[in-house]
């Protein structure tokens, strides 16, 4: 299987949709073709269609018998690109750092990390008790080991 032309016809079949966007692809040693793609505002099935007609179109298999799949990421997938924290801005993420789990309205993404927002309870400054303070933090996509979209219902 030439993975070089494989690639190719993936990056063609999204490029005619620019609101889509590569996640993961690969081919395994059984020549099963694997594609994980997002989109801006999710991915309609008739997008999972195109492409993998597409793809599937436009190779032999005469010369290489494989297969395909063609699919967007689940709900609770972790993400793994500035696009797809950009499109949940106003989500609650939950983010798996080296130290601590965060879990926090997502408010701007850009490409080197996300601004999450929450509010937590801690001790007074004087005194007894709690208090509820706001907290908002920056955190860089490569502190991040996991990040998952939190489904509230």
């Amino acid at each position: 299987m030439d993975s070089d032309k494989v690639k190719q016809l993936i990056e063609e079949a999204i490029a005619e949709n620019p609101a889509l966007f590569l996640i993961d692809w690969k081919i395994s040693p059984e020549n099963k073709i694997s594609i994980l793609i997002d989109g801006d505002e999710g991915v309609p099935i008739e997008e999972i269609v195109r492409i993998s007609r597409y793809v599937e179109n436009n190779l032999d298999r005469e010369d290489d018998d494989f297969s395909l799949e063609v699919s967007s990421p689940g709900v609770g997938s972790n993400l793994t690109m500035p696009r797809q924290f950009a499109k949940n801005v106003g989500r609650t993420l939950e983010a798996t750092l080296n130290d601590k789990v965060i879990e926090g309205e997502i408010v701007e993404a850009d490409e080197e990390g996300v601004i999450l927002f929450w509010e937590a309870r801690e001790p007074k400054p004087v005194g007894k008790g709690k208090i509820t303070v706001e907290k908002e933090e920056k955190i860089k996509y490569a502190d991040i080991k996991k990040a998952i979209i939190k489904v509230t219902f």
